[in-house]
């Protein structure tokens, strides 16, 4: 496995038995996301869902399980990423809203995408994009060390699914993969500090990701001016 020259020099002093540290995280993933193909919406309310996908937050969970209902509502065969970006929307309360604001994207102006996607089967399944963009979630959380899965994840993984319509949304907004996932490391970096250190860590946090995000944006300006491309 590749190791950037120094972290492996880090871990070649402290003598972290990384083989045994990559296949535990490998095993974890591979059940996180088997539990996920396994998964037939249509049969499962939120209890199910929780019951299936016991690594999932609450707030996930109820994602999406709105998600699940949207697509029932709509007679669709299928729950589409844009299904689950509208049942992370719907949540209300998760961390990726506040991440998307950090990031000077407003959660209610943003519509999610109602068109069809390919793939399902039996019963009401994820399509293919939306299976791939849970499987995506999956493996941030395990990139970032988390032990859980949370919306956040579900957000960097929507921008990064290339060929649903959520990602198409959500990158013409602004929230690309790299800049998604810088300000997810940020938030979730600082928000133990902040949370422990003031009892607002809120506004603090917001704070924290638009102050690590602005030399990126200054960035993405410049280079829009020298291409004569406006900014969205």
């Amino acid at each position: 496995m590749y190791l950037p020259d120094d972290l492996a020099e880090a871990v070649r002093d402290s003598g972290i038995p990384v083989s045994a540290i990559c296949q535990r995280a490998l095993e974890q993933a591979v059940r996180r996301i088997t539990a996920v193909r396994q998964t037939v919406l249509g049969e499962l309310d939120s209890a199910g869902l929780a019951a299936q996908l016991p690594q999932f937050t609450a707030r996930a969970v109820t994602a999406i399980s709105l998600a699940a209902d949207r697509a029932r509502a709509a007679g669709a065969p299928n729950v589409t990423t844009g299904d689950l970006l509208h049942g992370m929307l719907a949540e209300g309360g998760n961390l990726a809203l506040q991440i998307l604001g950090a990031m000077e994207i407003d959660p209610a102006t943003i519509t999610a995408p109602d068109a069809a996607e390919p793939g399902g089967g039996e019963g009401l399944r994820f399509s293919t994009a939306a299976a791939n963009a849970i499987e995506l979630t999956v493996a941030e959380a395990t990139g970032l060390g988390n032990n859980y899965v949370g919306c956040e994840h579900l957000l960097i993984a929507l921008t990064a699914e290339p060929d649903g319509q959520a990602g198409r949304t959500l990158r013409d907004l602004g929230a690309d993969p790299r800049a998604t996932r810088r300000a997810v490391g940020v938030a979730l970096a600082g928000y133990a500090h902040l949370r422990a250190s003031t009892t607002t860590p809120e506004p603090a946090l917001l704070t924290a990701v638009r102050a690590e995000l602005a030399p990126l944006v200054q960035r993405i300006e410049r280079l829009e001016q020298i291409s004569g491309t406006p900014s969205a």
